[in-house]
């Protein structure tokens, strides 16, 4: 019609094709047309004045610190807020109108008919966004505008947590609403983690159908999998969650449910009075000054909101140190005949084990509270008869022994390169070879008279000597400055391996070459990044 009427009046110039993006609705699929109606808006710039102030000045501060960039983004660029939508559900706006057009806005309908002197009213169709509804989450659900006890309790809380897509839209409404109708920020912290995805990294949809139902996950995994998964894996960046992820880490739940049956089967109790200060034992004292680090890194990462560094810390002392290596060491004094190095590693194992079940809780509260109650029965009482209501570990520096960790770091990296060895070198695991090591420094030499019955058992070696020369068919390596040496003659065929290292050796020639070559290449280095 329009055309039409440009053509009989004669204001038509041309008519030309255009190609243009179309919008349409992400759910209906529809074409979405313009279309002017009357709205009801927000004045948004004047709210956002004051909560922009709020995190100029610290009251609210982001973690990481870099999100309040955003924040500031959106307040000092807002725009008038429309908040009315036209759906059948959500908040009513609580606007009435009469007959000639007048606005009452009121709390209930009685109130806005008092309003208009009893005139026949009619309230606005239209629903409030559901961002304006939710910006009044912090105190509506407190009872407000009434002054409850939970409002006066729990306004404002500490910490949000909360994804950075949802900045403008959540966080910052929710602080222009606070500061507004209860004149002070509705949170100290705003703690920023990613969006959780399929592991393809794909936004998860029921019409995708690549949602993870964490009802099923934890039916058939348990709930401890999943809540460590995604402490673990919740930086800020997004994460990308799958099946096996959670099955990996219910192995690690496992690996510590297999360390406390480890230490109750060789009867590590808790012993009344125990110090850990006063042990003596090198790998007690080490464990001790380990657990103290872990300590430190679990309770200064959550602090800081970092729960992912804080599982982080959690899953690489407990599995690495704690399982693989503490209680490897100890097996050998278990079995000894020192009785006392063993009655203070049975006591130092369950204290450690009690202090590292209650670093693990906030991450795995089921199994280590189950965990606590089995062992409650095993030795002296403890003065928390629950996990969840038991004071949190505060460990001294002077439980950190640098004495320790020179020990019984160099235990572990002799035992850890001497394994390397075995496996490159083929050898069977039943195999045991001898163990030489040629003119050790004074130190050294301590340490291998200190530790040569765990080097004997945890090396998988014959014998642990001290001479003067390479033995003859041995493989070397070095530790701490030293020469030591396997023997492997008639347990490895020598000629083969020797035949597998040229060629090993060739290869990375082949690729020395090939490096040497581009780096000859005058164009090659002009072009590469510095």
């Amino acid at each position: 019609a329009i055309v039409a009427r440009a053509e009989e009046e004669g204001w038509l110039k041309e008519i030309e094709k255009t190609k243009h993006a179309v919008p349409h609705g992400d759910r209906s699929g529809v074409v979405i047309e313009p279309w002017l109606t009357d709205q009801w808006y927000v004045d948004a710039h004047t709210l956002a004045q004051p909560a922009i102030k709020a995190v100029e000045q610290g009251d609210t501060v982001f973690e990481p610190a870099s999100y309040s960039k955003i924040y500031f983004e959106w307040l000092r660029n807002i725009e008038p807020w429309c908040i009315s939508r036209q759906l059948w559900w959500g908040h009513r706006i609580p606007a009435w109108y009469d007959a000639d057009g007048h606005i009452y806005v009121a709390e209930t309908e009685e109130d806005a008919l008092a309003q208009a002197g009893g005139k026949p009213l009619t309230q606005d169709e239209d629903v409030l966004d559901t961002w304006f509804s939710s910006a009044l989450w912090p105190f509506s659900t407190m009872g407000w505008p009434e002054k409850t006890e939970d409002l006066e309790r729990f306004y404002p809380t500490s910490d949000l947590v909360t994804a950075a897509d949802i900045i403008f839209f959540w966080v910052a409404r929710m602080m222009m609403m606070g500061l507004h109708f209860m004149d002070e920020v509705p949170f100290k912290r705003v703690i920023i983690n990613g969006l959780v995805r399929d592991e393809k990294g794909q936004k998860m949809s029921k019409s995708k159908g690549n949602v993870i139902d964490p009802l099923g996950i934890i039916d058939e995994l348990g709930a401890d999998p999943l809540r460590f998964t995604m402490a673990i894996l919740s930086g800020t960046r997004d994460i990308k969650l799958s099946k096996q992820r959670i099955e990996g880490y219910r192995n690690f739940g496992t690996k510590l449910w297999n360390a406390a049956r480890f230490s109750q089967m060789n009867e590590a109790r808790r012993v009344a009075g125990f110090d850990p200060a006063t042990v003596q034992q090198s790998i007690n004292r080490w464990i001790r000054g380990e657990l103290t680090r872990a300590e430190r890194q679990v309770s200064d990462a959550i602090e800081g909101g970092r729960f992912d560094d804080a599982a982080s810390a959690l899953y690489r002392f407990v599995w690495n140190v704690f399982c693989d290596w503490y209680l490897e060491l100890a097996k050998p004094v278990f079995q000894g005949v020192d009785e006392a190095a063993k009655a203070e590693t049975r006591a130092m194992t369950a204290w450690t084990l009690d202090q590292t079940l209650k670093l693990m809780h906030p991450v795995m509260p089921f199994i280590t509270e189950e965990l606590w109650d089995q062992l409650a029965g095993d030795g002296a009482p403890r003065d928390e008869a629950t996990l969840i209501g038991a004071s949190w570990p505060v460990l001294p520096d002077s439980f950190i022994d640098a004495a320790a960790d020179a020990e019984t770091g160099w235990l572990v990296d002799l035992v850890t390169d001497i394994r390397q060895l075995r496996a490159e070198m083929n050898v069977p695991p039943s195999a045991k070879p001898p163990l030489t090591f040629v003119k050790p420094s004074d130190v050294n030499a301590r340490l291998i008279d200190l530790h040569r019955p765990l080097i004997l058992t945890l090396a998988r070696v014959s014998e642990v000597s001290v001479a003067d020369a390479l033995p003859t068919g041995a493989v070397s390596l070095v530790i701490n400055g030293d020469t030591a040496a396997l023997s492997l003659a008639g347990i490895i065929d020598l000629t083969a391996e020797r035949a597998r290292l040229v060629k090993e050796i060739a290869v990375f020639d082949s690729d020395i070459g090939h490096v040497n070559k581009k780096l000859g290449n005058p164009n090659f280095v002009s072009r590469a990044a510095p």
